[in-house]
């Protein structure tokens, strides 16, 4: 008896250190990660968006290669009391080509066509949102591991002759210094089937909306 209680001390102790090791290492793989250079600095603001689609580029060249079984995406708005959305998708394409090879529907509150309340407290904690105080909003997280081999063009259309988005604001950064770029076109981008192309019109500007794209 005395020999299995000598080593009993031990043992739990190992065990103890153990579960602590392994609690470490679950919680800095659920660590919130960039998978792409996000927008850096301050931003200004695109007002009224009724009726257009805004194309934001992911390019794969620019992926930072950590591991990742899901993604997510951050849109900023900077002016609004609601933003409603006709559609969202994600067109995957082969790195550096303009032809759809998948579309991907992405949603918020697990619906591709939500009315984002920017007045609520628990949507922007900052009510009073501009380009100084914009408001970031997660989208669910896509089951979609991205690879350096393709781009992804991330499509919000604005639900057209609506007069909340006549006021919706979209964040633009300020300085040129993230990986990822996008334009804006009026109309619906955002049901083009595969094999279709992508709308030309990115000029390598700023991306309006996506702010980052992370692993959570």
């Amino acid at each position: 008896m005395k020999t299995v209680c000598r080593f009993a001390g031990p043992t739990l102790m190992m065990l103890a250190i153990l579960m602590c090791v392994v609690s470490q290492a679950s919680a800095a793989a659920s660590k919130a990660e960039n998978l792409e250079r996000g927008v850096i600095g301050p931003v200004s603001a695109n007002v009224s968006w009724s009726g257009y689609s805004s194309l934001n580029l992911v390019p794969g060249a620019g992926l930072i290669p950590i591991s990742s079984t899901q993604t997510a995406f951050y849109i900023g708005f900077t002016a609004g009391a609601t933003a409603d959305i006709n559609n969202m998708v994600l067109y995957t394409t082969a790195r550096g080509s303009s032809t759809i090879t998948a579309a991907t529907p992405i949603t918020y509150g697990g619906v591709s066509n939500p009315s984002i309340n920017l007045a609520s407290p628990s949507v922007c904690p900052v009510v009073e949102i501009s380009d100084f105080n914009p408001c970031i909003v997660r989208l669910d997280t896509a089951k979609l591991v991205l690879s350096a081999l393709s781009d992804y063009y991330l499509v919000i259309y604005f639900t057209p002759d609506d007069s909340n988005n006549g006021a919706v604001g979209a964040t633009v950064p300020r300085f040129s210094m993230s990986s990822m770029n996008g334009w804006y076109i009026s109309g619906d981008e955002s049901r083009l089937a595969v094999g279709a192309s992508i709308p030309s019109g990115n000029g390598g500007a700023q991306p309006e909306f996506l702010m980052y794209v992370m692993n959570d």
